[in-house]
């Protein structure tokens, strides 16, 4: 049986403004996790991300590994219990 797991995070680094939020959400959707990714006021990212251990993980190495233009510096990461419910999707929050 795969363990389920819900992580919060805030990515600190070249993350606004370079497609960040549509690089998470697109491979959340890909690795089948659900969850949100939004901008904050500080120019950080908060997302929170559930699905399978370790599609979160993979999702968080790919993170992490950002692209050309994204260049996380540091991941902040807090697992949350219990996991919520089937949710639907991955969505970008405004």
């Amino acid at each position: 049986m795969t363990e389920t797991v819900r992580y919060t995070g805030t990515a600190i680094g070249r993350v606004q403004g370079v497609g960040f939020r549509m690089f998470v959400r697109e491979h959340a959707k890909e690795l089948g996790l659900t969850g949100w990714v939004r901008n904050m006021s500080d120019g950080t990212v908060d997302f929170d991300v559930q699905g399978a251990r370790e599609q979160v993980e993979k999702l968080l190495r790919i993170i992490r590994q950002g692209n050309y233009f994204i260049k996380v510096v540091e991941l902040r990461l807090e697992e949350e219990n219990p996991t919520l419910p089937p949710e639907q999707g991955f969505n970008i929050k405004y």
